[in-house]
């Protein structure tokens, strides 16, 4: 296999690490529901870019290392990020040519669907309960897309090229 082959897989292992880095930062309890998600914007994103690489199965093992990172019920991320990269399987060669506003909308619903999944999980098996402004990580993920959609384009670029 040539190493060209693989440069896309640092330019993934590399994002996801930032992703896993961010998701992990403290912020204060005021502003900590309006977190973005951010491993669910970079798992949407490549299975976006790259369908023929980054797939359901792809997600899966992204989702237990995040329910292992969360403490959380194992499997609990994992099916929520498959279905993440389901979607965006399904759809990426629609996604792809909205303009970026349009993007952010189907983004924002697809993330609102992850958070909300995560939402019953945690509340109906979870150690804590959350309230609904747990929901309130879409708007900003949303609106960060446009941004976090560049960066990665162009990482994805760099490594590919």
């Amino acid at each position: 296999m040539n190493p060209l082959d693989l440069r896309w897989l640092g330019a993934v292992v590399l994002s996801l690490i930032a992703a896993f880095t961010l998701a992990t930062v403290p912020l204060p309890e005021a502003v900590n529901h309006w977190r973005p998600a951010w491993i669910a914007l970079t798992v949407l994103y490549w299975a976006i870019a790259l369908p023929e690489r980054m797939g359901v199965l792809s997600a899966w093992f992204i989702g237990i290392l995040a329910d292992v990172m969360h403490g959380a019920l194992l499997g609990q991320h994992a099916l929520g990020f498959a279905l993440i990269a389901y979607l965006g399987l399904i759809y990426h060669q629609r996604i792809r040519v909205y303009p970026m506003v349009q993007q952010a909308l189907v983004v924002g619903s697809i993330i609102f669907l992850h958070q909300l999944w995560m939402l019953m999980i945690y509340n109906t098996l979870g150690s804590r309960h959350y309230p609904n402004t747990y929901l309130l990580g879409t708007l900003t993920s949303a609106l960060l897309w446009p941004w976090l959609f560049v960066v990665l384009r162009d990482l994805r670029r760099r490594a590919t090229a």
